[in-house]
């Protein structure tokens, strides 16, 4: 059983958000909390050089309130909104914040995968604590 479940969610795999609650709802002590994250990643400074991307005004607050809402009303959830490249950013956010359990989500690997690799297995290989890699 485990005191602090952290849930990854990329925005663009948003509907996977229910399966990975039920699972840390199983998990989980009771008086547990789960922490909800999405990690907004930043445009590369060559990028910046060419066009120009400004994010919106209250950008990482109107997200954090996108997935506290699609948690509904479970008790103990929080929601957070970090930047950087998510693979790092997840597991330094475990380490900073005594989470024991990451569910994070994985697809069938496509030619990007294998040459880069994907934030499910960067994260596993940086975490400070257990992974659940849901498929």
């Amino acid at each position: 059983m485990y005191q602090h479940v952290l849930i990854p969610v990329a925005l663009d795999h948003e509907s996977v958000l229910p399966r990975k609650l039920e699972i840390a709802r199983r998990l989980q002590e009771p008086g547990g909390r789960i922490t909800v994250m999405t990690v907004l990643e930043d445009v590369p400074a060559f990028v910046s050089e060419f066009i120009d991307v400004k994010p919106p005004k209250n950008l990482s607050e109107r997200v954090r309130q996108r997935l506290l809402q699609a948690t509904g009303d479970l008790p103990n959830v929080e929601a957070v909104v970090i930047r950087g490249r998510a693979g790092l950013a997840i597991a330094e956010y475990a380490r900073e914040n005594g989470v024991d359990l990451i569910i994070v989500g994985a697809q069938k690997p496509g030619v990007q995968d294998y040459l880069l690799g994907s934030t499910a297995a960067r994260v596993s290989r940086r975490a400070p604590c257990s992974v659940f890699i849901m498929r």
